[in-house]
Order: C-alpha cells, then structure tokens, then sequence
C-alpha cells in the first residue's frame, strides 16, 4: 500500500443522518443523548509555576497597544480590538505550553476559589470560573481551556481508553465528523465525515486541513459517540457504562458527569 494514502478517506455525508435525527442539524457538533450513559471529558487548563499574577490577558493587550509594541487587528476598516475583550482563551487544538507551565486541574481551582467545577445547569465553557476573570479576562500565568478542541493530551489519551473499552479495539471501524465551523464556514450543506480505524484516530489531530480535532468521533456499530461542540470546553462522551467509569476514574483525562 502506498505510504501516501490516507488513512481517513471521505465518508457519505448520509453516514450522520442518525446524529441529525437525534440531535438537530450539527452546526456546532452532533450532541448525542447517553448512550445508555454519559461523561464530559474536559479540556486541558495550565498553569505557571510562579502562578497567576494580578494582570489579566486584557489589561496586557491594552497596555501593548498603548505603547506601540503590538498593532491593533483591523480588518476591512473595523478595529477588531474596539468593545472586545481579551480573554486569554484559544479555539480550536492546543499543547501543552512548555517548560515551566503544569497542567490545571479544574478540581483543582475550584477547590481554590470555591466556584463550582461547572455551574448548575450550565455546560463547560467560557462560564465557568467567574470568580477567576477579571471583566471577563482570565489572569497571566493561567491558560484557561481551549473551545471548540480537545487539547492533544487530553485527545490522545481518551483514544487510548476508547481502545482499551472497545472490543476490536484498535481496529474498531469509526467515523469522524468536522462542522462547517470548524472548516471556515464555507460549506453548509455538504456534511464533511471522514472513515477510519480507531487505532489511526491520533492521526487526525495532526489532519493539515483543519485546526480542530473533529467535532464528533463513533463507533461505525454506534456503540459509543463524542461530541466536541465548538462553543464548548469539553468534550461529551456517551456509551457504556463501563466505558464511563473508566473515564471518571482514569488519573491523566478530568471527568465529570452532568445532569
């Protein structure tokens, strides 16, 4: 077989009629009910070993505007920096900052600041931790979760439990779906999924084509399914129960469930 060929081909956009009749028309990702059960997996925090400071990502972005250091964003004639708020946050796939940053557990900071892991009645997301922000910015010195992806730890990691919990393991069949907002917004209609073997799923962190680990990944016998929704800092993975428990007991991956 020729090295080139890629393990992710294209896949019938039909392949996602089910998610469509369950969970709407997938813009941000399909949000699949439990399947019988239900965990979220969420995204990767860090923090700097001197620890958060008093400044927030917008108060720096302000100053180095003021003294010249960077540029303001204008794009079209409209200053972008005008009414916007520097959050500290990415969307779509991160790593692991580097040498003298660790990772954050959200158990962690809640216990610090005694906000809840996530707000009753909400789901992980810009929301969380407002005692945290400052006018909706997060401190220097913490890199809060990226929206829309699962971090590449976090991504890995959850492969390898999906593996481990599944019966043909590496080679379970499986399709990978990635919503118009994750690909530029340029195509509505034409559903993009690709095909594949669990045990090459790690491949498609790396896919050049986009910047976001997909926003659904399941089982081709629809045994179990994930839903990365792009507005979201999570990721909802619905299945077995055992595959669930194996989720909120695993040391590297952070899991919750939610009502």
């Amino acid at each position: 077989m020729p090295e080139d060929v890629n393990p992710w081909p294209l896949a019938p956009s039909g392949t996602t009629d089910w998610l469509r009749e369950r969970c709407g028309d997938g813009l941000t990702g399909f949000m699949p009910p439990a399947m019988p059960d239900a965990a979220w997996v969420l995204n990767a925090m860090y923090e700097h070993e001197r620890g958060p400071t008093e400044t927030s990502y917008h108060e720096y972005r302000q100053a180095r505007l003021a003294d010249g250091s960077v540029r303001p964003r204008v794009i079209g004639g409209v200053d972008l920096e005008a009414g916007s708020v520097a959050t500290g946050g990415g969307l779509g796939r991160a790593e692991h900052p580097g040498a003298g940053w660790r990772r954050l557990r959200w158990a962690e900071l809640a216990q610090r600041t005694g906000d809840p892991v996530v707000p009753e009645g909400l789901l992980p997301s810009y929301r969380c931790f407002p005692s945290v922000r400052k006018d909706g910015s997060w401190p220097l010195g913490i890199i809060p979760p990226a929206e829309g992806s699962l971090d590449r730890e976090t991504w890995t990691r959850l492969i390898g439990i999906l593996i481990e919990q599944t019966p043909a393991g590496p080679n379970t069949r499986c399709l990978a779906y990635y919503s118009p907002l994750t690909l530029g917004a340029t195509d509505f209609e034409h559903l993009h999924v690709r095909a594949g073997t669990l045990g090459d799923a790690e491949s498609l962190y790396d896919d050049s084509e986009v910047d976001f680990s997909p926003a659904n990944l399941w089982a081709e016998d629809r045994s179990w399914c994930l839903c990365t929704d792009y507005d979201l800092w999570a990721t909802k993975v619905a299945g077995p129960s055992a595959l669930v428990e194996a989720l909120l007991s695993d040391v590297e991956i952070e899991a919750v469930r939610l009502p």
